[in-house]
C-alpha cells in the first residue's frame, strides 16, 4: 500500500511545480511560499480532526517534536531556496536538479537511518544521477549554443558599421548579467535539493512513534512561522495585500496539491524506507516536464529525455 501512496504523492508533486511557476509570475517566491503554507496548514490539520490522529497529540514524545521542529525547518529553507529557484530558471531547468536530492536522501538513508543498500540500489542511484545529470547538461548546452549565435551576428555587424565601443561594453555587460543570473536558480535549486533530502531523514525520525498526518501539521506550523519571519524580515509581508488574483488562485491550487501531496508522502514514509520512498516520490519529475511542455510550452530535447526515461528506470527498478 506504501507504493501506491508514494505513486500518488508524485502525482500531486509534479502538478504543484506547475502551479507554484504559474503563481509566481507577478508575485514575490517568498509571499508565495508564506501563503502556500497557509493553505497547506488549514489543509493539514483538517486532515487530522476528519481521519484521526489528534487523540495521539499527547503521546508525542520531546524527541518526536525535536526531529519534526528540525524537519519543518528544512522544508521551510528547501520551499524559499525552490521557489527562488523558479522565479529566476525554467521548469525543466530546476526540477532536474531538486529531485537530485534522491541520490543524498538514498546516502542519508543509509548513513543515519541505517538502511540496507544492495546492488539494486546502487543501479538505482547510478541511473538517476546519470539521468538527472543528462538533463541539467542539456540545458546547459542549449544555453550556450544560443549564445554563441549571437556573437557570431554581432561580429559581422563591426566588420560591416564598426560598432563603438560603448555598444561592445553594454553587450559584454548583459552578458555578464545573465551569466550572474543563470548561476544564482542553480545554486537556488541545489540548496532547495540539500535540504528537501534532510526534511526526509528527519520526518522519518519524527514520525516513526506518531501518526503521520499529525506529525504533517506539526511540521506545517513551524513552516508557516518561519515563513511569515522571513517576509516581515524582507519587508515582503506588505506584498500580501497586492497579490494579483490570478496569481493566488493559483498560488492556492499549489498549496492543496502540497497538502494531498504529503498526505500521501509522510503515509508511505511511515511504512517504507526512505531510500525507497523518496525516489518513487520524485518521479513527479515526469509530471512536471509533461505539464510544462504542454501547459507552459518549454522544451525537452532527445538528450534530456533520455536522461528523463533513466530516471524513471531506475527508480522502477526500487520497486521491481
Amino acid at each position: 500500500m506504501w507504493i501506491l501512496y508514494a505513486f500518488l504523492s508524485s502525482i500531486f508533486a509534479g502538478i504543484t511545480a506547475i502551479f507554484a511557476k504559474i503563481g509566481i509570475k507577478h508575485t514575490s517566491s517568498n509571499v508565495a511560499t508564506a501563503i502556500r503554507t497557509v493553505i497547506i496548514l488549514i489543509f493539514s490539520w483538517g486532515i487530522v480532526f476528519a481521519f484521526g490522529g489528534i487523540e495521539e497529540i499527547n503521546n508525542v514524545s520531546l524527541k518526536d517534536l525535536f526531529f519534526l521542529v528540525l524537519s519543518g525547518l528544512a522544508t521551510g529553507l528547501s520551499w524559499i531556496f525552490y521557489f527562488k529557484a523558479l522565479e529566476a530558471g525554467e521548469v525543466n531547468k530546476v526540477v532536474p536538479i531538486d529531485k537530485s536530492s534522491i541520490i543524498l536522501t538514498m546516502i542519508f538513508a543509509l548513513v543515519f537511518l541505517g538502511e540496507s543498500f544492495d546492488f539494486i540500489k546502487l543501479f538505482a542511484l547510478v541511473f538517476i544521477g546519470f539521468g538527472t545529470f543528462l538533463m541539467i547538461e542539456n540545458k546547459e548546452e542549449t544555453d550556450i549554443r544560443v549564445k554563441e549565435k549571437r556573437p557570431g551576428k554581432i561580429a559581422v555587424n563591426e566588420e560591416n558599421f564598426d560598432i563603438s565601443n560603448d555598444v561592445s561594453n553594454k553587450i559584454t555587460e548583459a552578458k555578464t548579467e545573465e551569466k550572474i543570473t543563470h548561476s544564482k536558480w542553480f545554486i537556488y535549486a541545489l540548496s532547495s535539493a540539500v535540504f528537501a533530502s534532510l526534511t526526509s531523514i528527519l520526518a522519518k525520525v519524527g514520525i516513526s512513534d506518531i501518526n503521520s498526518n499529525l506529525g504533517t501539521a506539526i511540521r506545517i506550523v513551524i513552516v508557516l512561522i518561519m515563513a511569515f519571519v522571513f517576509i516581515t524580515y524582507t519587508g515582503e509581508i506588505k506584498g500580501l495585500k497586492n497579490v494579483p488574483k490570478k496569481d493566488n488562485v493559483y498560488i492556492c491550487l499549489s498549496g492543496v496539491t502540497t497538502g494531498f501531496s504529503w498526505l500521501f508522502y509522510y503515509a508511505a514514509l511511515k511504512l517504507g524506507e526512505a531510500s525507497v520512498v523518496v525516489p518513487i516520490d520524485k518521479l513527479s519529475i515526469v509530471v512536471t516536464v509533461i505539464f510544462s511542455c504542454l501547459v507552459l510550452k518549454e522544451k525537452l530535447s532527445l538528450k534530456a529525455f533520455i536522461g528523463l526515461m533513466m530516471i524513471v528506470i531506475g527508480t522502477l527498478s526500487l520497486v521491481i
